[in-house]
């Protein structure tokens, strides 16, 4: 997060030192280490919850996407009209005969 280095503690320590005093720098060093402990909580708190909603937002996304595309019966029924033109003419029934009816021709050719 911050660029400190060595020397820039030290010197921070140092004038610590001098300024509040060896008898009072602990308890002022115990109380900044529970302040920056807290912050770096809140901070990873707040990153969890902007990261949950960049990903419920992209799920939406996604979803609503979905919704848009094609469903799975009209992508079938295309593809049965690019195979076999005549197959959205006739009923189901009749389609599926034909079909076990030319699986069974390559069976028996085969």
């Amino acid at each position: 997060m911050f660029d400190i280095g060595f020397w820039e503690l030290l010197v921070i320590g140092v004038v610590a030192l001098l300024v509040i005093g060896p008898e009072r720098l602990p308890r002022v060093a115990r109380t900044a280490g529970l302040w920056v402990g807290r912050a770096r909580r809140f901070v990873s708190s707040v990153k969890a919850d902007i990261d949950r909603e960049l990903a419920a937002d992209e799920l939406k996304k996604v979803l609503a996407k979905q919704a848009e595309s094609k469903s799975l019966y009209e992508i079938v029924e295309d593809t049965k009209q690019s195979i076999d033109p005549e197959a959205a003419t006739r009923p189901a029934d009749q389609v599926s005969d034909t079909k076990a009816v030319s699986d069974k021709s390559h069976d028996a050719n085969g």
